[in-house]
């Protein structure tokens, strides 16, 4: 119902075309009881939870120190707005930047299996050096490697959903779950870190995301291949698996050119790509940036400890939630609008845009509430609560609707869509969060607030843009199918 384009860019269009090597067949029917589509249900339920659990940590982490900069500058000696704490956050981003470029094709090599469990496993091991870490720079060296290995769990879940889910309702239903759990992961990184670093010390925020992690880690372990062209070439030569894999990396590193072109190609050449990867990287880098601003706005304004401005982020959760509810019912009206024949249903644009229509609005109304209620004479509770619920569901539906909306269009250029639009919005949240504390303490809240606003603004009317003319941008499309 959801993403039921996801399907195209994570299913069998996906598949690599390289048939250079003879190692890989074009596909495994449906009906072979090989095939992910014919597992038992409670197989499924349990790859579901697995999916869900390590898209979970991998956002959770990007977020986790957040909530515990007080502790972490007091405890290194930085000042509490140093540029320093940024880099927690944005180092580990800069795997979300790479990541989708090298490893959802290779998944696609040598199946989704291998390389969960190997990014997975090096995640653990890297929250635990962040907990054990004896000095900043150390912490920033695994915060590092911790991003690279968390990323590729975020990029290729999507992918293992899809596997084994037959029909667009199903996976779609997965999909827009994993989307939904990992912005959620997001927001619980400073929720938590806040609560744990006001009574412990700035570790035990790491120690806590090591046991979340360690619960998913036998999950992972356990995971089957779920790729069915790699299932079949895994029968077709005797479950050579040392042989399978060396026969798959050298394929990839052959094609790492193409690969590696092609989104950048996409980027140049589609306008539909370009501004919407534009879009999701400014609402993207929004939340990143928010992550920055709210100690400096309810700690500087308001002088609230640091467990208060994790509460924070609570609104933005339940926004986030409203959003997700409200992506079902459009769904579910839009599935009665197609079966009943009516016209507006069959246009594509209809599918995804009228809710990204709706969630831009919501953005930029929540940056003004938050500009002009943040003030002393106001309590904190009221920007909190109706500025936060707002950008929460905000959020959900612009980036839910347009991530969903470049499968829908690019179909079988999908997996480069997405991984031209994932790089994009990676980096600028590596890169605007810098900004907040310059922003808020040199403009003020309601200046910030206001340029972040009117910014969003603009771009909201991306989507609007996109349905107007949308018969003109189909039309001298090269990548859209």
């Amino acid at each position: 119902m959801a993403a039921e384009g996801d399907i195209t860019s994570l299913g069998q269009n996906s598949l690599p075309t390289n048939t250079s090597l003879n190692v890989l067949p074009p596909h495994i029917d449906t009906c072979d009881p090989r095939h992910p589509f014919n597992l038992p249900a409670y197989r499924k339920k349990l790859i579901l939870l697995t999916g869900l659990i390590a898209a979970f940590n991998s956002t959770l982490g990007s977020s986790l120190p957040s909530g515990a900069t007080t502790s972490l500058s007091s405890y290194f000696g930085l000042p509490a707005s140093s540029i320093s704490l940024v880099l927690l956050n944005s180092l580990y981003i800069i795997g979300f930047a790479v990541s989708p470029l090298i490893f959802a094709p290779l998944s696609e090599v040598i199946g989704r299996r291998p390389v969960l469990i190997g990014s997975y496993t090096c995640y653990v091991l890297f929250t635990l050096g962040s907990a054990l870490a004896p000095s900043f720079n150390a912490l920033l060296v695994f915060r590092l490697f911790a991003g690279f290995s968390a990323a590729v769990p975020n990029t290729v879940v999507g992918g293992l959903f899809v596997d084994i889910y037959d029909g667009p309702k199903a996976s779609g239903n997965a999909v827009a779950w994993f989307i939904f759990i990992a912005v959620q992961g997001t927001l619980v990184g400073p929720l938590a870190s806040g609560l744990i670093s006001v009574n412990m010390d700035w570790r035990w925020t790491f120690w806590i995301g090591l046991v979340i992690a360690g619960i998913g880690l036998p999950l992972v372990w356990m995971l089957p291949e779920t790729y069915a062209p790699v299932l079949l070439k895994n029968t077709l030569e005797g479950n050579n698996t040392l042989r399978l894999t060396e026969l798959g990396v050298r394929g990839h590193l052959k094609n790492a050119g193409s690969i590696l072109k092609r989104p950048v190609l996409m980027m140049v050449r589609e306008p539909l790509l370009l501004f919407t990867s534009l879009y999701l990287a400014l609402v993207y880098s929004m939340l990143y940036l928010i992550f920055q601003a709210y100690p400096v706005v309810y700690g500087g304004i308001y002088s609230l400890s640091q467990d208060m401005i994790g509460l924070a982020y609570i609104p933005i959760m339940a926004g986030v939630t409203g959003g997700f509810l409200l992506f079902y019912i459009f769904g579910s009206l839009y599935a009665r609008a197609v079966n009943e024949g009516r016209s507006w249903a069959k246009v594509e644009e209809y599918r995804r845009l009228p809710l990204a229509c709706l969630g831009g609005p919501c953005i930029t109304i929540a940056l003004l509430v938050w500009s002009f209620t943040a003030s002393p004479n106001i309590h904190p509770a009221i920007p909190m609560a109706i500025s936060g619920a707002l950008f929460g569901m905000g959020y959900l539906l612009t980036f839910l609707a347009m991530l969903v909306y470049l499968s829908d269009i690019y179909k079988r250029y999908a997996a480069s869509a997405q991984a031209a639009a994932s790089t994009t919005r990676s980096i600028a949240a590596i890169i605007l969060p810098f900004a907040a504390p310059g922003m808020y303490h040199k403009l003020g809240v309601k200046s910030a607030g206001i340029i972040l606003a009117v910014a969003s603004g603009l771009m909201a009317a991306v989507p609007v843009i996109f349905l107007i003319f949308r018969r003109k941008f189909r039309a001298t499309s090269v990548f859209s199918g």
